[in-house]
């Protein structure tokens, strides 16, 4: 369908969640263009990326590194692009304004494609022109977990969704087709409402972070408790997003959000990014 061979796939965006797809993405010898319009943030990404990535390498079948490049000119790094996958903070405006360039810039036969997370598709292609070649694909803290969730915008070419899942499985990645246009994917959804009332028991004063982590992933038999996962997640993505679901969801209750940002946003504790959120971070080599 599309001719992906010898092309680039372009992120854009190379904070916590941008840097990791591109380690992910480049597992078997694929060309990936890294964007940022931060060229500290782009160094620290490429740091990043060749300290992972031969482990990554590693653990895919037949893997054998591919080449990362760094660009901090937009058009610089989507030339001949096939794949473009916008993963910038969860700011609707931004991603509007994104996408709609993106589009005017990008090759007419390449996949132009969000991470967004709690933002459905549909709902940020008002400057998309050719919204047939739009899709989510949603990652979930890549390299260590290789599941992606593939959501059309109501506008969808079919083909090209059954394309990009099927090259993605030539990845190694384990791609999900979300069959129904939903705020949140398919896991989110779920996760959220644990996520959420895990918070209330804390901003009730029921139990601490650790306790309720604790009893979580024992009875679950999760290796982490909600808690230590919104800190990889970043606690101020977590309260974008919980902001975007009471759009939403008008019963979203509000004291979840409040205790976020009083006791850890207000304080810069976002979690592993800054060394410290739920828990303290500092002192520990989390990927």
């Amino acid at each position: 369908m599309i001719d992906y061979i010898n092309r680039p796939i372009v992120i854009c965006g190379s904070g916590n969640m941008g840097r990791r797809m591109a380690a992910l993405l480049a597992t078997k010898k694929n060309l990936v263009h890294l964007y940022d319009s931060s060229p500290e943030q782009t160094k620290q990404s490429i740091e990043y990326i060749n300290q992972y990535l031969p482990e990554v390498v590693k653990e895919t079948p037949n893997g054998k590194a591919g080449t990362v490049k760094a660009f901090n000119d937009l058009k610089a790094a989507t030339e001949n692009a096939w794949l473009v996958i916008e993963a910038i903070p969860e700011i609707f405006d931004a991603k509007v304004d994104l996408l709609g360039q993106l589009d005017q810039m990008i090759p007419p036969d390449a996949i132009l494609a969000t991470n967004s997370s709690s933002f459905p598709s549909s709902q940020l292609i008002g400057k998309v022109k050719n919204t047939s070649r739009v899709i989510n694909t949603h990652f979930y803290r890549p390299p260590a977990i290789k599941v992606v969730e593939i959501m059309g915008c109501g506008y969808t070419d079919p083909n090209l969704i059954n394309f990009i899942i099927k090259v993605f499985e030539e990845l190694h990645l384990s791609p999900f087709h979300v069959r129904k246009e939903s705020v949140g994917f398919i896991f989110n959804r779920i996760w959220a409402a644990i996520k959420r009332e895990s918070l209330y028991v804390a901003a009730e004063g029921v139990s601490t972070p650790e306790e309720i982590d604790k009893i979580f992933s024992q009875i679950g038999d999760f290796r982490h408790g909600a808690f230590h996962l919104m800190d990889e997640v970043g606690l101020d993505v977590v309260y974008d997003i919980e902001e975007h679901y009471a759009t939403v969801r008008k019963d979203t209750p509000k004291e979840p959000r409040e205790y976020l940002k009083e006791n850890f946003l207000s304080k810069n504790k976002l979690g592993v990014k800054t060394g410290q959120g739920f828990y303290d971070y500092k002192d520990t080599n989390i990927k």
